[in-house]
């Protein structure tokens, strides 16, 4: 394939994808955060942090109202750049992915990824709305957070290149592997820094709607890139027989 159809269907279906993880997060994890967002302002009121007046209000709403409608933008910019390390690892990892086709080696790559950066490392540090975290923990939280999916995420890559030199089981050695150390990992890591002061309604209900909008991107990058890869390849073999 050429690198500039290689580069175009990355594009598009990182970017695609995107745009239905932000138009997901959009319906059913906005109502969330504005549930979370409202607890918070309460406590600011009480606290005496900030008067409950029309001119809080409106700067709050004008703020809430930018913020919604930069959501499904910003899913298609972050969509773009998952999808291109999707997109290369894909290309890289191929020939070597189960699957009768490109549109299920795409899937099953997905699915892969999306256990080990995502859902693992969401299982040790789960998202949290607004109203939980304490500011000042911030960057301990955000480093805590990507320093685990960066094990996760390398962790699952050295044991795969373990497993192919490798002649017999090897996805059971990888697995296996990967499984014994990833939870080593979890209970070696620390625990969040913060205490969770909201609702646990709440907040369960917004780390299961955060998974079905992270979930949703995954799926769809996976499809996605499948269904391109798929017709470019089809493309390319119809071209050949032509010429």
């Amino acid at each position: 394939m050429k690198t500039s159809l290689f580069i175009i269907i990355v594009l598009v279906s990182g970017a695609s994808a995107g745009l239905v993880h932000g138009m997901v997060n959009f319906v059913i994890v906005e109502p969330y955060l504005d549930q979370a967002i409202g607890l918070e302002n309460q406590n600011l009121f009480e606290s005496g942090e900030e008067e409950d007046t029309p001119q809080f209000w409106v700067e709050y709403e004008g703020y809430r109202i930018w913020q919604k409608s930069g959501q499904i933008l910003a899913g298609a910019i972050l969509g773009t750049s998952v999808g291109a390390l999707f997109g290369i690892v894909f290309a890289l990892s191929r020939n070597s992915l189960p699957g009768s086709n490109n549109i299920k080696k795409a899937i099953i790559l997905a699915a892969i990824m999306w256990l080990t950066l995502y859902f693992i490392p969401f299982l040790k540090y789960p998202a949290n709305p607004p109203t939980v975290g304490d500011g000042e923990t911030v960057v301990l939280r955000a480093i805590l957070y990507l320093s685990f999916i960066a094990i996760s995420g390398f962790g699952a890559f050295g044991f795969y290149k373990l497993s192919k030199k490798l002649k017999n089981n090897q996805t059971l050695v990888s697995v296996t592997g990967y499984a014994v150390f990833i939870s080593v990992v979890f209970f070696i890591m620390p625990e969040n820094p913060d205490e969770i002061t909201a609702p646990m309604d709440l907040v369960n209900e917004f780390r299961m709607v955060s998974v079905v909008g992270v979930s949703s991107f995954w799926g769809s990058v996976g499809i996605i890139l499948g269904i391109l890869w798929n017709r470019m390849e089809s493309r390319k073999e119809t071209t050949k027989y032509y010429s």
